[in-house]
């Protein structure tokens, strides 16, 4: 058996962490058995589906790096089958005519909901015989009696009592088709082995298990996952903070910080935090997914993504880092300093955000001077200090941090003066500021043409405010 997952979104809004941890674990779980992984787009709610949510869904896939295998599929694209498939059960008295208005099953469910009973639809058109000339939706025929159980590869044995399941609607007055008929009928034909997704469908399950059977296809194998909660544990919404897959990218994440992180979020693997994607691949299980909800925390995502900023050669990281500078109003495309630049800052940049706001200094052509930097430290007695730096400098033939120190310490020596003494007036000079990376890495990131630039500014300025 090729094992065959997906995931299924509807593109009436951005993805959500909550259904990108759903497509996550379909997508391990079809890639450590070798099966398929497919996309399908359930957008038969025309009112609500999108264009532009079903490009924020792909390009949220895609950031993240989970590649299907086929697809996009789109239900709006099968209503024909949908229907065919209705009038099949039609046939076979699966199914039946429901001549009830909207205005009649409302006015039911009122009086029902009065009386302290379910606001179930109460089967009056389940045998009737006539055919009234008038609209009609296509309910399926649920059985009254018994139960309908299976097996979660998560959660267990569930049981379902028949007589709390009403005839559901699969056809619409409209002829639209409708959620659970419409799923059913989807895997069934693209031959799905595992359904995995939310426990927020595990009342879906037993219903679509019936139609299953009555259309005479094989059952899935479901998996329901627990849903992502916030600190408050309640549902993860909003007010907890940033929901959409993609605002995760805006913020400056890295997209494997994101992945790593969400595959963590209900499952594991011993004691083990960091996961390649090749390790979360071999090591994916529906075993090791807990029953129980987890927790979103904002916190340990930030501390995952310094992780990897951290451990990411700053060759990957410079065309992730450049839009954030662009953001800023820097175009760092094509400056040969960039990988330079960013291994000055990546062991304390929590995001790229962060760290293209902590590089632009780098990239400006005239550094801005804190008020209060520059009167204690860009002083008169500075000068002749800055002057003889410079003639050290501009006689480096190899330009790197240690030959920079080397060149400094022999000015300390020659000037009987203490490390702090010139490195805070420098550091000032070339940045703006009295916090910057260590000064002579820095220094060799900047470049021995923009660094000595920027000291001959520093005399200026200081010989301005004579």
């Amino acid at each position: 058996m090729t094992v065959r997952t997906r995931f299924a979104p509807s593109p009436t809004g951005y993805l959500h962490v909550g259904g990108a941890r759903t497509a996550l674990f379909n997508f391990l779980f079809a890639r450590r058995h070798k099966g398929k992984f497919i996309l399908r787009i359930e957008d038969t709610d025309a009112a609500r589906s999108t264009d532009e949510a079903t490009k924020a869904i792909l390009d949220g896939m895609r950031w993240l790096g989970l590649d299907w295998d086929e697809g996009p599929f789109f239900q709006s694209a099968m209503y024909d089958e949908y229907r065919r498939r209705a009038n099949d059960l039609l046939e076979a008295r699966l199914a039946y005519r429901c001549f009830c208005t909207s205005e009649e099953l409302a006015q039911r469910r009122d009086v029902a909901m009065k009386e302290g009973r379910a606001p179930m639809y109460d089967g009056r058109c389940r045998e009737r015989k006539d055919s009234p000339d008038k609209p009609y939706a296509v309910r399926f025929k649920s059985p009254l009696t018994g139960s309908t159980a299976f097996k979660d590869e998560i959660k267990g044995e569930i049981t379902f009592d028949n007589s709390t399941l009403e005839d559901l609607v699969i056809l619409r007055s409209d002829a639209t088709p409708t959620y659970n008929f419409c799923v059913v009928v989807d895997d069934a034909l693209m031959g799905m082995t595992h359904v995995i997704r939310g426990d927020d469908h595990i009342n879906n399950t037993p219903k679509q298990i019936l139609i299953y059977k009555a259309l005479g296809k094989p059952l899935p194998i479901f998996a329901h996952v627990p849903m992502i909660l916030g600190a408050d544990k309640t549902r993860l919404s909003k007010r907890h903070g940033a929901t959409s897959v993609m605002a995760y990218k805006e913020m400056g994440l890295l997209p494997h910080a994101l992945v790593n992180y969400l595959a963590r979020l209900g499952w594991s693997s011993g004691d083990q935090e960091i996961f390649s994607i090749e390790e979360l691949i071999e090591k994916f299980s529906l075993e090791n997914v807990g029953k129980s909800s987890g927790v979103f925390n904002p916190e340990k995502l930030t501390w995952l993504n310094q992780h990897y900023i951290k451990s990411s050669p700053a060759k990957e990281l410079v065309p992730l880092f450049l839009p954030f500078l662009k953001e800023l109003g820097i175009d760092g495309a094509g400056d040969e300093r960039n990988e330079r630049i960013i291994n000055t800052l990546k062991e304390r940049a929590k995001t790229l955000k962060e760290m293209a706001f902590a590089a632009a200094f780098y990239y400006t052509d005239k550094v801005e001077y804190d008020k209060k930097a520059a009167d204690k430290f860009l002083l008169p007695e500075a000068v002749p200090v800055f002057e003889a730096l410079r003639l050290k400098l501009s006689g480096l033939k190899v330009f790197d941090a240690k030959s920079i120190e080397t060149a400094s310490i022999a000015l300390l020596d020659e000037k009987a003066m203490k490390l702090g003494a010139l490195a805070q007036p420098v550091r000032v000079a070339l940045t703006g500021g009295t916090v910057s990376p260590g000064i002579f890495e820095m220094m060799e990131a900047m470049g021995q043409a923009k660094t000595i630039e920027r000291i001959e500014q520093a005399e200026a300025f200081i010989r301005e405010r004579l």
